[in-house]
C-alpha cells in the first residue's frame, strides 16, 4: 500500500476479509482467546525457584467468574466502547482488590483491549483523558492492593501495558484517518480531472458549432436564393442566370474562404498554414510508421490488403487513431516498448487494433480500461486517468462515425487501444 494508492493489495484484502465482513464474530473469538489467557495466567507461577510451573488447584471460582465477566463484554467493544472500558475497568478493580491475599489473575488484559478500543475509535484529546485516566487508576489500584512492593513488575506491567493500548489505539485510529484523507483527496481530483475534460469536449464542440454556423449559413443560403432564380430564369432570360450563377461561384468561393479561416483558428501553431495534399488514409500508413520507426519505437505492421476502397470519413479517422496511439506510445510507454498495428476489414466496419507492451514510464500511470460507444444524447463517457486529451480527441472522432472504441491496459502487460468504425451507415450517410 502507498500514498498514491491507499488501498490494500488484493492478499492483504483476501487474508483480512472475514475480519471485516464478520466484525462480531471476530470479537467473540477475541473474547474466547483473551479468556483462555486470563485464566492460563492466573495458574502459571513465572517466579518459582526453579522455573515458572503450572499449578491448577490455584484456580478459584472467583477467578473464573472475574474473567468470565470481564471478557463477555468485548464481543460488544465496537458498538459501546466506553461502556465496554468502564465494566472491564471495574471489574479489574475488583480482581485488583479482591486478590489482595491471594494469587493474582491478569483480568487487566480486558481492560486493555476496551482502552485500545476507545482510542482507536475516538479523538485524540478524548484518547488521552480516558487513557491517562485508566492508567492511573489501574496502576495505583495494583500498587496499593497488591500482595508485593510497589515497585514489583506486575504493577509495572500493568503501568506499560495500559500505557501502549493507548498509544497503539491513537496511531491506529491517525493512521486511518490518513489514508481516508488521501482516498479522499485522489477521488476528489479524479472527479475534478473527469469534469475538467467533459467541460473542455463541451465547450469545443459548442465553440466550433457556433463557428461553422456563423461562417456557412449565411453564405449556404444566398447559394439556395441563387440557385432557384437561375434555375427560374434559365430558359427566358439567360443573361439574369448567368448573373445568378456568377452570384453562386462568388458566395460559394467567400464561404470556402471563412471555412478555411476558421478552421485555421483551431489548427496548433505548428500546423502547416493551408493543406497542400488530400487528406492521410491507412493508404499512406507506411509511411506514418517509417517515421515512428527513424524516431525509434520498434513497429510491426498487419495490414492486409483492403477489399475495396473506404469512406474518406472512415479512412481519415483510422489513420489518425493510429497516429494518435503511436503518439501515446512513444511518450508513455518507457524504453523497449514494441508497438503493433492490427488492420482488419469486415464487411461491415473496420477494426483497428493498436498494442503496445511497455510497462510505462516512472511516475507516469497509463490510463485505466475503457470500453465505451457513442455516449446517449451525446453527453461524454468516462474520462482516463491521463493528463493529456489525445485520447479524448480520438475517442470524439470515434463517435462522430457511431463507432466503439476500447482503451485500457492489457492482461499480459503494456496497453491496447482497439476502434470499431461501421461501414455501411458512413456509406448511406455520403451517397444520400
Amino acid at each position: 500500500m502507498s500514498l498514491l494508492d491507499p488501498r490494500p493489495d488484493a492478499a492483504r484484502v483476501g487474508r483480512f476479509a472475514w475480519y471485516r465482513t464478520h466484525p462480531f464474530a471476530f470479537d467473540a473469538a477475541l473474547a474466547v482467546a483473551v479468556f483462555a489467557c486470563i485464566l492460563f495466567g492466573a495458574v502459571a507461577d513465572p517466579h518459582r525457584l526453579h522455573g515458572p510451573r503450572i499449578a491448577p488447584d490455584e484456580l478459584t471460582t472467583t477467578t473464573v467468574v472475574l474473567a468470565a465477566l470481564a471478557c463477555a463484554p468485548l464481543v460488544l467493544r465496537r458498538r459501546l466502547p466506553r461502556s465496554v472500558l468502564a465494566a472491564t475497568g471495574t471489574l479489574t478493580l475488583v480482581e485488583l482488590v479482591a486478590s489482595a491475599s491471594s494469587p493474582r489473575a491478569p483480568v487487566a488484559v480486558a481492560a486493555v483491549i476496551a482502552l485500545y478500543t476507545v482510542a482507536s475509535r475516538t479523538d485524540r484529546p478524548t484518547t488521552w483523558r480516558i487513557g491517562a485516566l485508566t492508567v492511573v487508576v489501574l496502576t495505583a489500584s495494583a500498587m496499593l492492593y497488591g500482595p508485593r512492593p510497589w515497585y514489583a513488575q506486575e504493577n509495572l506491567g500493568i503501568f506499560a501495558w495500559t500505557g501502549m493500548a493507548a498509544a497503539a489505539g491513537d496511531a491506529v485510529r491517525s493512521r486511518r484517518a490518513f489514508v481516508d484523507a488521501i482516498r479522499e483527496r485522489a477521488e476528489r481530483a479524479e472527479r475534478t480531472r473527469e469534469e475538467e475534460a467533459r467541460r473542455r469536449v463541451a465547450e469545443e464542440r459548442l465553440r466550433i458549432a457556433r463557428e461553422l454556423h456563423d461562417v456557412v449559413a449565411h453564405h449556404i443560403a444566398l447559394v439556395n436564393v441563387q440557385a432557384g432564380v437561375a434555375s427560374h430564369v434559365m430558359d427566358n432570360r439567360p443573361d439574369q442566370a448567368k448573373q445568378a450563377l456568377a452570384h453562386v461561384r462568388e458566395a460559394s468561393r467567400s464561404a470556402l474562404e471563412e471555412l478555411r479561416a476558421t478552421v485555421g483558428l483551431l489548427r496548433q501553431s505548428d500546423d502547416p498554414k493551408a493543406p497542400t495534399e488530400p487528406a492521410p488514409g491507412l493508404g499512406v500508413l507506411d509511411q506514418l510508421v517509417d517515421g515512428f520507426v527513424r524516431a525509434g519505437l520498434p513497429v510491426d505492421l498487419e495490414v492486409p490488403e483492403a477489399p475495396g476502397p473506404l469512406p474518406a470519413s472512415v479512412d481519415l479517422t483510422a489513420y489518425r487513431v493510429v497516429q494518435e496511439a503511436l503518439t501515446n506510445v512513444h511518450k508513455h510507454a518507457g524504453e523497449g516498448a514494441r508497438a503493433t498495428i492490427r488492420i482488419a476489414y469486415h464487411a461491415s466496419a473496420l477494426t483497428v487494433t493498436v498494442l503496445d507492451d511497455g510497462a510505462g514510464q516512472a511516475g507516469v500511470p497509463r490510463q485505466r480500461a475503457d470500453r465505451s460507444g457513442p455516449p446517449p444524447g451525446g453527453t461524454d463517457g468516462p474520462e482516463e486517468n491521463g493528463g493529456g486529451h489525445g485520447l479524448i480527441g480520438m475517442r470524439e472522432r470515434v463517435y462522430a462515425l457511431g463507432g466503439t472504441i476500447v482503451t485500457g491496459p492489457r492482461a499480459a502487460g503494456g496497453f491496447q487501444v482497439r476502434v470499431t468504425l461501421p461501414l455501411q451507415t458512413v456509406r448511406t450517410g455520403e451517397t444520400t
